[in-house]
């Protein structure tokens, strides 16, 4: 803002110049009529006409007085004897203003302190100074002119005295002529006391001069450190204390205080109102809480992003907790996605990462078997690589003679041993021969081999086909190439049963290329062998093949370390407990290992081959039979030699409890697509099979059989499956659920045939896969919802209507076709047109009533509740006939 002058000021107060001027004078401002006038300026002339006039605002009060007053209500006690007490806190406190006498005295004493002070170190800093002036100097003149000091400050004093005393009573002139002498003795001594003041105060001047510099030099020392000491303390004072670490939490806080500090600042006291008839008994009045009482957190208003941590599998309700999320949310979220869920059930990684992203957390998936794969990680994978004895797998059709060509190799009769003639398990092998060591994995052929066949493939190197030249190509022989292709292994063709007559060879080849197999013959990379199983014929060149193969391959394998191998097969002997099948593919298996086999684990106990000799150890491309693991595993589980038994027990429990999450999974999804599913197609019928084999192959091939058989009025549900004999826990599980109890290559042991002939269970024995699959075929047959067709047996003719009192209209009619029963249901047509559908009430022929009419004969029909019979009708009669249905 600009300065005005003296003129316009008087012109816009309306007042003279000249008293304006004036009045500015007595306030202490001295100004002409031109000169400009500054804001403080007026307001120090305002200040002065206001006391002129008595009026002493700017003063202000002297006194202060402020009242708070806060009322809560408590409640004591519970239920009925609750008791609410009204608590009033009243806080009062007064503040008073100094007086500018009381300012000034208070600045005076402060300033006389201040000095006193000064003074003090002063004094300390002289007496200093002379101590050390007395050792630096010599300390006798210092002592003399002390001396000499003190004795004149001494008999000053007592001359001082005396003069007193005399003057009194002396006259004037006494004292006139003692003064001159007093002077000139005191204007000596005051010579001398200046004297040593200067000396003393020079030192005095010295000593100060050398300690500034000293402070100055420790100053400039310490300047920084001083500064970051004052910066931190000053941020302590103002940083702000909270009653929470949360970041959140003390955002909320400050947001809260200022607000309060804003509100109490703002707020103004409100004009009590006046009290109406209830005289302010508090009728209606809502009492506030205390500040101190109120919640002092604020919820965020945003919502932060947090990473969740999920696992191969995990439950709705622990994904819900690690979200911070109601389970019923999650649950509706899925179900948003299409996902039914309840909160208890067990999804996987997959899914819960779709949820979790979908509701806008950020996902980490989590490995779980970081054990796992430290156990496995820490083997040893050093060793010089040497020659490898090849693993062939033969392959093919039912009865194209696998075994029968694996026998003759190993000079032994393994397929008379075999239940009708046909394998139904791997047959692992290993034939020493001229040429070379030859592992031999022979496969069944039967359809429901299927994963058999497949897992000898994956565990090949070289698969050798074998087909019937009177046969040619058939299916298993088709999904044997599948399986080989499949795995990427060389393949080898062995046409067998050359010695029968009528062979036609290039029939095979012309199947065999439908397929993608191609003869070297007709430029393919597929040698074809001419063998004989019976005769031997070709056998060596069959031989010869395998082992140009095998060298082609090059395959090679680390001997020196620790073994690894694939389970082939398994069984649960009753005396020897589980047995597993090994292939060992890499290392040394020595008994005493400790074998860590898919979800089992276990010291291998006893080793024996598959002739069933104990050996010690065994190298890659062995085949052998290890026990002493802890329970059946599956076949195709990868078989690994460990350090440690307990981390490979802590390995084999995490496995199983993941399986067992993974099928509980399963089992929950299966329910509810069940569920849904009954109550669109309405009831199914099922047959409920307890299943028992002697392998662990032989099971899988059984189950995936009778589960294809399923249609979808009649399925198949397997509750108990398993290896070895048939055990009482089975029969129980049977009798509970009505189902049949099939034993393949078992037999119930004493407990079992007990309860099965108590609960009067059904038991079947088999030993050939093909008569179980058939009668649980026929069982199905049976549950099958018959078909009804209605067969016509009958067409009369109308020739001719009579109407009867009793009965109604009676048709005249000819027989012309077959036969015309009484008890069976009529149509009756005209012109060809179905126009009534019911039952005879009567057939007569003559006044006979007869049961049947013949073709040829003439009668006479009465339909049921229907007369309007005309002639040219026709009677049609009909049954309906029950045909039973099969799968």
């Amino acid at each position: 803002m600009s300065n005005t002058t003296v003129a316009e000021l008087a012109q816009e107060i309306g007042t003279p110049v000249d008293r304006l001027v004036s009045q500015l004078a007595d306030s202490g401002v001295n100004k002409s009529a031109t000169d400009s006038v500054s804001q403080d300026e007026k307001e120090a002339l305002l200040d002065h006409l206001k006391k002129q006039h008595g009026d002493d605002s700017t003063a202000g009060p002297l006194k202060m007085t402020l009242n708070r007053k806060s009322k809560s209500t408590l409640t004591m006690g519970h239920g009925s004897k609750a008791k609410s007490v009204n608590v009033e806190v009243r806080k009062k406190r007064t503040y008073v203003k100094r007086s500018e006498v009381e300012e000034q005295q208070q600045a005076e004493a402060e300033a006389q302190a201040n000095a006193e002070a000064e003074i003090a170190a002063q004094a300390a800093a002289e007496a200093k100074a002379i101590a050390d002036a007395k050792e630096a100097e010599n300390g006798k003149a210092v002592a003399a002119a002390k001396a000499e000091a003190e004795a004149e400050r001494k008999a000053q004093a007592k001359a001082e005295a005396d003069a007193k005393a005399k003057q009194a009573a002396a006259a004037k002139a006494k004292n006139a002529e003692e003064a001159p002498v007093k002077v000139a003795e005191s204007d000596e001594a005051k010579k001398i006391r200046l004297a040593q003041e200067a000396e003393t105060k020079a030192k005095l001047e010295e000593e100060a001069k050398e300690a500034t510099a000293a402070a100055k030099k420790l100053a400039e020392e310490n300047e920084a450190r001083w500064k970051e000491q004052e910066a931190e303390r000053k941020a302590k004072e103002k940083e702000v204390v909270h009653l929470t670490s949360s970041k959140y939490a003390q955002e909320a806080e400050d947001k809260s205080d200022s607000a309060d500090e804003s509100g109490r600042r703002r707020k103004k006291k409100k004009a009590p109102a006046a009290r109406g008839r209830n005289n302010g008994r508090g009728k209606g009045k809502t009492l506030s809480s205390p500040e101190s009482l109120k919640h002092g957190f604020t919820k965020p208003v945003e919502t932060k992003v947090q990473d969740i941590r999920i696992g191969e599998t995990i439950s709705v309700a622990e994904l819900a907790n690690k979200m911070a999320k109601k389970g019923a949310e999650v649950v509706k979220a899925m179900f948003k996605l299409g996902a039914m869920a309840t909160i208890n059930q067990v999804i996987d990684q997959e899914t819960a990462a779709l949820v979790a992203e979908d509701m806008g957390f950020d996902v980490v998936l989590v490995k779980e078997n970081a054990l796992e794969e430290a156990v496995l990680a820490d083997r040893s994978h050093t060793g010089e690589e040497i020659t490898r004895a090849p693993v062939v797998t033969i392959m093919g059709h039912v009865d194209h003679g696998k075994t029968s060509l694996l026998d003759y190799i190993r000079k032994a009769k393994v397929a008379d041993g075999e239940a009708g003639g046909i394998t139904q398990h791997i047959g692992a092998y290993h034939v020493e021969t001229g040429h070379g060591m030859i592992t031999f994995l022979d496969t069944p052929g039967h359809a429901a081999f299927t994963a058999m066949r497949s897992r000898g493939a994956k565990a090949t190197d070289i698969v050798i086909i074998v087909v019937a030249a009177d046969d040619g190509v058939m299916p298993q022989t088709v999904e044997a190439i599948q399986h080989a292709k499949a795995s990427e292994v060389p393949i080898i063709i062995a046409v067998n049963k050359m010695d029968k007559e009528g062979v036609d060879i290039e029939r095979v080849k012309s199947e065999l290329s439908q397929h993608g197999v191609l003869s070297e013959e007709w430029g393919g990379e597929v040698q074809f062998c001419h063998v004989s199983a019976k005769t031997g014929l070709g056998i060596d060149e069959l031989l010869d093949s395998i082992l140009l193969q095998s060298e082609v391959l090059e395959l090679t394998a680390v001997v020196d370390k620790m073994a690894s191998g694939v389970v082939i097969e398994s069984k649960l002997d009753k005396g020897r407990g589980p047995v597993a099948t090994v292939l060992v593919q890499e290392g040394t298996l020595k008994q005493g290992d400790i074998v860590l086999c898919g979800l089992e684990y276990g010291r291998v106990r006893a080793m024996r081959d598959e002739n069933g000799k104990d050996i010690q150890s065994a190298g890659p491309s062995i085949p052998v039979e290890i026990i002493g693991l802890s329970g059946v595993p599956q076949s195709g589980d990868e078989a690994t030699v460990v350090k440690d038994e307990k981390k490979a027990r802590e390995v084999a429990l995490f496995r199983q409890g993941k399986f067992r999450d993974v099928k509980l999974a399963r089992q929950q999804k299966a329910k509810l697509e069940n569920m849904f599913a009954s109550m669109a197609e309405g009831e199914i019928s099922e047959v409920n099979v307890v299943i028992k084999s002697d392998v662990q192959g032989s099971l899988e091939a059984i189950s995936d059989s009778l589960l294809k058989l399923s249609t979808d009025e009649v399925k198949v549900r397997i509750i108990g499956s398993g290896v070895g004999a048939i055990t009482e826990t089975d029969a129980t599980l049977a009798a509970a659920s009505n189902a049949i109890v099939v034993g393949f290559n078992v037999r119930a042991d004493a407990s079992a045939r007990k309860v099965i002939e108590s609960e009067n269970i059904d038991l079947r024995y088999y030993s050939v896969i093909y008569a179980l699959i058939d009668e649980v075929k026929q069982a199905m047959s049976g549950m099958l919802a018959p078909e009804f067709r209605q067969e016509i047996i009958g067409l009369a003719q109308v020739r001719d209507v009579f109407k009867s009192p009793k009965i109604g209209a009676i048709a005249g009619c000819m027989v012309t076709e077959g036969l015309i029963k009484r008890s069976a249901p009529i149509r009756v047509l005209r012109d060809l047109v179905v126009i009534y559908e019911g039952e005879l009430e009567s057939l007569r022929r003559f006044k006979d009533d007869v049961p049947e009419v013949r073709n040829g004969t003439e009668c006479g029909i009465g339909v049921k509740n229907y007369n309007d019979v005309r002639v040219g009708d026709q009677i049609e009669v009909f049954e309906t006939i029950e045909i039973k249905r099969t799968l």
